[in-house]
């Protein structure tokens, strides 16, 4: 794209499996997005349990927590550098690199009517390792305006998958599963909206580890030869977090295998505990219907569904989700032009670009907050 400029998004979920970054061209005047590159980098085992044992409490946090944030920078940095390489470019080209972090605590509104979110990042040193301005902790500024800092890609949603004549609702099925609800083109005074529906892939891939020994379910094989239990199907969809009211979000603080375990003992003594696969089939299940039930809620009956996140290449979940949802098309977001695993690291880059600006980056009709902030940090390359 001739007059763009240049931003990369870097991208670590709740699901844990690594690193996504995205090198992004934005249009000046219309602010039309292009993906140059991307590149992905898995977690190596011993960052994924350290970073997975951070979502809880523990001994010497503190030290910890500063040590994974550099192995994390660190990690962040070689994903720069690939996507650099890849598409022949240098550092001083980059405007800026937007870099989620990685959330260990999700608490807003908790304990003193505030609340945090805390992710683990270290921008001083990966605009070290780079060379390029790095704009972090995108979330706390929305929580300090009464916000629940979460979901932030309802914004970037709307640029990229709106406008659309029919209303359309985006699922990001990652660790946590969240909906971005977007009006159809005949209907302009109605706002964007969004929220955390529900558990994405965490509780899936912690069930696959668990029992396979694998990061997840490939495809959702294991899951789609299981059988689904009603019980315990019952015992999932009746946590309250899926029938509060928006603005929500929620993460590994909720739907953790503390919980997971906690449902399964609640089957009662007299019932012989589901077969390993019977249960992974039945969080497959519950992952579709409670997003199921969140859309059928909150959307309008003709709209259409675009799902993007590693859960997008689940087949066994992307048939359940379609089973729930009869009569609504539902696709990956690679149908309207965007790969599900470039989605929210291209949208890091747009808020990076959005507080280069000085724009808002929240939708305070989204999260709660008290109105539109510029989100972000900055950590200057030099």
């Amino acid at each position: 794209m001739d007059n763009a400029d240049l931003y990369i998004g870097l991208m670590s979920g709740t699901s844990l499996d690594g690193i996504d970054g995205v090198l992004a061209a934005f249009e000046r005047e219309s602010a039309t997005m292009q993906v140059l590159a991307h590149a992905h980098a898995p977690f190596p085992t011993v960052l994924r349990e350290e970073l997975l044992a951070l979502n809880q409490r523990g001994a010497d946090e503190l030290h910890r927590a500063a040590l994974a944030a550099n192995a994390l920078a660190t990690l962040q940095a070689g994903v720069v550098q690939q996507l650099l390489r890849q598409h022949g470019c240098r550092a001083h080209q980059v405007i800026a690199v937007g870099s989620h972090g990685q959330t260990v605590r999700h608490r807003p509104g908790e304990f003193d009517g505030l609340g945090y979110t805390l992710q683990l990042n270290q921008g001083a040193l990966l605009a070290e390792r780079c060379g390029i301005d790095v704009v972090c902790d995108f979330r706390s500024r929305d929580v300090a305006a009464g916000g629940q800092g979460a979901p932030l890609v309802p914004a970037f949603h709307a640029m990229v998958f709106g406008g659309t004549e029919r209303p359309r609702a985006v699922l990001n099925l990652g660790g946590i599963a969240n909906l971005t609800l977007l009006p159809g083109s005949r209907d302009p005074a109605t706002p964007v909206r969004g929220f955390d529906c529900g558990p994405g892939n965490a509780l899936l891939d912690h069930w696959a580890q668990m029992h396979l020994g694998q990061a997840y379910d490939e495809a959702g094989r294991w899951s789609a030869g299981g059988q689904v239990q009603p019980e315990l199907l019952a015992r999932l969809l009746a946590e309250p977090f899926l029938a509060a009211p928006p603005p929500k979000s929620t993460g590994r603080d909720l739907f953790n295998a503390s919980w997971l375990m906690r449902q399964l003992a609640g089957l009662g003594k007299a019932a012989a505990l589901p077969a390993p696969q019977d249960v992974q089939a039945t969080l497959a299940e519950f992952t579709a219907q409670s997003t199921a039930q969140a859309l059928l809620q909150h959307a309008p009956a003709s709209a259409d569904l675009l799902v993007c996140g590693g859960g997008a290449l689940n087949d066994d979940l992307m048939r359940r989700l379609s089973a729930a949802l009869p009569g609504v098309m539902v696709n990956s977001s690679d149908d309207a032009g965007l790969p599900p695993l470039q989605v929210e690291a291209a949208a890091f880059a747009w808020l990076a670009r959005a507080f280069m600006q000085r724009r808002p980056g929240n939708r305070a009709e989204v999260t709660g907050a008290r109105g539109p902030r510029v989100l972000g940090a900055l950590y200057p390359a030099g």
